[in-house]
């Protein structure tokens, strides 16, 4: 359950969000025709060892990643976010932008795995913990980010910008933020705070990349919490660390603050990528169609 002020690690509450999602990336690489490939995603979940291990080493076929009505298409439905993302990475560079920011960067190694045009300046905002954990396995690989890496430990309800600046950030030139798997673990007050502060830091020709879910309806939410409390198969929690708010449509937001603004359908981007969709009614399906991955720009 979370609380006002929660921490974590990797392995604990929202950090162990990470792994799950990691462990989907490492799946999705080992397909013959992966929309993305992740080749640090694989290593966390052996660094962290146990059934993340597992699962990734095709140990454990209990898991929910293994399952046909749900881990097929969250599997899928990582992928082609990751592959929205890469995307929307190289639309920025192809602009000018030099400064990446990556809010709640969790186990993300898009640092290491992208190629970044020369000068970029890539700021990583997470727990300290979580932070501390990804540094250590990436070293103790020798892995060597492809751009200039700045580790910005911070807890994204605190004043992060501020921390972000004193990291070096420039506010006076372009910047690509990125919220990804981000907004549902925020109440809708500190959501909004993290856009004003997205919209304060960012010049003009700045990017924001932005996942974000509509809310359950209120029944759906609590039944689906207490189906979890009940399901002791080993796979974490979910329902139980989002705040199932919103403090508006991304699109919606940012367009009002003079940004350029785009949303994809997660189905449309699933489906436009060749994968299949869910059975209609499932909560697979539920997950899908209530999520969109935005792109705006300042003009």
């Amino acid at each position: 359950m979370r609380s006002d002020n929660d921490t974590w690690d990797i392995t604990s509450s929202v950090g162990s969000t990470a792994l799950f999602v990691a462990a989907a990336r490492a799946l999705e690489a080992r397909k013959p025709d992966p929309l993305a490939v992740d080749p640090y995603a694989a290593i966390f979940c052996r660094a962290v060892g146990g059934r993340w291990a597992d699962v990734v080493d095709g140990k454990d076929t209990d898991s929910k990643l293994m399952t046909a009505d749900f881990g097929t298409h969250f599997v899928a439905f990582q992928a082609a976010r990751t592959r929205y993302f890469d995307d929307y990475f190289a639309q920025a560079n192809s602009a000018g932008v030099r400064q990446v920011v990556m809010l709640a960067a969790g186990l993300d190694s898009r640092a290491y795995r992208l190629s970044w045009p020369d000068a970029t300046v890539i700021y990583e905002l997470d727990q300290p913990q979580v932070l501390e954990f990804k540094g250590e396995v990436l070293d103790a690989h020798d892995a060597r980010p492809a751009a200039h890496r700045v580790e910005v430990p911070i807890d994204l309800r605190d004043d992060w910008p501020a921390a972000l600046q004193d990291a070096g950030f420039d506010s006076g030139a372009p910047a690509a933020f990125i919220a990804e798997g981000l907004l549902i673990y925020l109440p809708a007050t500190a959501q909004g705070e993290l856009f004003r502060g997205i919209d304060a830091l960012a010049t003009p020709g700045s990017y924001a990349g932005i996942e974000e879910g509509d809310p359950m309806p209120a029944p759906a939410y609590e039944a689906a919490k207490r189906a979890e409390a009940a399901d002791t198969d080993g796979d974490g929690a979910f329902f139980q660390l989002i705040y199932n708010e919103q403090v508006a449509k991304a699109a919606d937001w940012f367009t009002g603050q003079g940004w350029a603004t785009e949303a994809t359908p997660l189905a449309e981007q699933i489906s436009g990528l060749g994968r299949p969709l869910p059975t209609p009614g499932s909560q697979s399906a539920m997950m899908v169609q209530s999520n969109r991955l935005v792109t705006a720009i300042k003009r």
